[in-house]
């Protein structure tokens, strides 16, 4: 009998206890939400929509960010799906940037449900939300869908979904354990999304050569960053810094007098030098797109400016000022610390941290242990958690002595302690996993 539940929250529940890992649970590959997809009829109900496929170890929020905005400014209907969720799960599917309601996101969670009971396949938290997502989108009758990959490429249930246009944004060492512990082992899983004869944007400067001759051979349409597409930041007036950027364009095949350049651009409005590369990076799908959605540059623009991401850096206010970062990697924490390097000064900086315990504790602590003073170690709420014990033994390794660490039974609860102890001139950081940032949005009383 096919299950009924009459909230999200009993439908979450149901799905979760399909996996013994729950949320949790990942098993890669294509074959079961494949055969779902059929019985949907997935395939023939997308013929003739554009979709948008976003890969990578960082930045792949900040990308699709850009993305949405930009088509939203255009006038398109756009489904945008991400993950994970940082407060309510209905922020990974989206329409035109607004989390979908419950009603709608029952409605597909039941036509899913029925075909995976009419297959008898059994599926992952991910790939049934996956399944759903697309389902929202096709009731929408969304212009566009731009599908956030969860984990890899190759095998992840979003590789289903032939892309008009695929995005790498990064490549960095994460999720080892599922996607090999080098670089270039990493580099092809995530390049599994490409497909022969179509765009894929790349926007990793550095991508293993193994990954490069791979898209040659099955022939995309490789948009490298640096050599078909770039940026460069423009002068400030003198003594000022620079409030503006240049992007450039030379499709590939192309020779360099056919280059086009667009000057003048505001920076955008998530923060972060690294930010014009992803900018850069949605501009480029854009470009590849314009055959079939037609995007001025004031959509760009605008697209650009007005884009805002909970957890992506984001700075709140204060005083004290708080930075929210979901960084749980060495690379997203090396680029943590140079932002946090352009920010204005602060007196001390006190780091909230929560992590999880099979992440690269050491290679994301190192970036950082020079720029906090004081340290407020929290489990998260998962099985994976890495304990208060586990992060200060790792932070006394780097060089932290014991009388700036404290340690505490949730990340609410080290985010007072860190605001009882600021000063107005001094900084919060809350970082290490999504779930850290999650609750410290939630004791602010915000939403993402």
């Amino acid at each position: 009998m096919q299950a009924k539940y009459e909230s999200l929250a009993g439908w979450l529940e149901h799905i979760e206890r399909m996996h013994p890992r729950g949320e949790a649970g990942i098993v890669l590959g294509l074959d079961r939400v494949a055969i779902v997809a059929a019985e949907l009829k997935q395939a023939h109900r997308l013929a003739g929509k554009p979709i948008v496929t976003v890969g990578g170890t960082n930045g792949k929020g900040s990308v699709v960010t850009y993305l949405s905005n930009i088509l939203d400014r255009a006038g398109y209907k756009v489904g945008t799906y991400t993950s994970p969720h940082l407060v309510h799960f209905n922020e990974r599917i989206r329409l035109n940037g607004i989390p979908s309601e419950d009603a709608r996101i029952m409605a597909a969670f039941d036509h899913v449900e029925a075909a995976r009971a009419a297959t008898g396949e059994s599926l992952t938290y991910f790939e049934f939300t996956t399944l759903a997502a697309v389902e929202v989108f096709l009731d929408a009758e969304v212009d566009v869908l731009i599908l956030e990959v969860g984990l890899g490429g190759r095998l992840d249930a979003v590789n289903l979904y032939d892309p008009d246009v695929a995005v790498i944004t990064s490549v960095a060492l994460d999720h080892q354990d599922y996607l090999g512990d080098t670089r270039e082992a990493i580099a092809l899983e995530k390049i599994g999304i490409a497909r022969a004869g179509q765009p894929i944007v790349v926007a990793e400067p550095e991508l293993p050569v193994p990954a490069l001759k791979e898209l040659a051979s099955r022939g995309a349409i490789v948009y490298l960053v640096g050599e078909a597409f770039g940026f460069e930041p423009l002068p400030g007036e003198e003594g000022k810094p620079s409030i503006q950027w240049r992007y450039w364009l030379r499709k590939p095949g192309t020779p360099v007098e056919a280059m086009q350049r667009r000057g003048g651009l505001a920076y955008p409005g998530l923060r972060g030098r690294i930010q014009l590369r992803n900018a850069a990076a949605a501009m480029t799908v854009i470009e590849a797109l314009q055959d079939r959605l037609p995007v001025a540059m004031g959509a760009v623009r605008r697209g650009l400016l007005e884009s805002e991401l909970a957890g992506r850096f984001q700075v709140i206010p204060g005083p004290p000022d708080l930075v929210l970062d979901v960084a749980h990697n060495p690379e997203a924490a090396r680029v943590l610390a140079t932002n946090l390097g352009q920010l204005a000064f602060a007196h001390t900086q006190h780091g909230v941290l929560g992590m999880m315990a099979d992440k690269d504790m050491a290679g994301v602590l190192q970036p950082l242990v020079k720029l906090i003073t004081r340290w407020y170690l929290t489990p998260v709420d998962s099985v994976r958690s890495a304990t208060p014990e586990q992060l200060q033994a790792t932070l006394c390794e780097l060089g932290v002595k014991p009388a700036q660490i404290e340690c505490f039974q949730n990340p609410a609860l080290a985010y007072a302690a860190a605001r009882k102890n600021a000063a107005e001139s001094d900084r919060i950081v809350a970082f290490g996993s999504f779930l850290t940032v999650a609750d410290v949005l939630r004791d602010l009383g915000r939403t993402a």
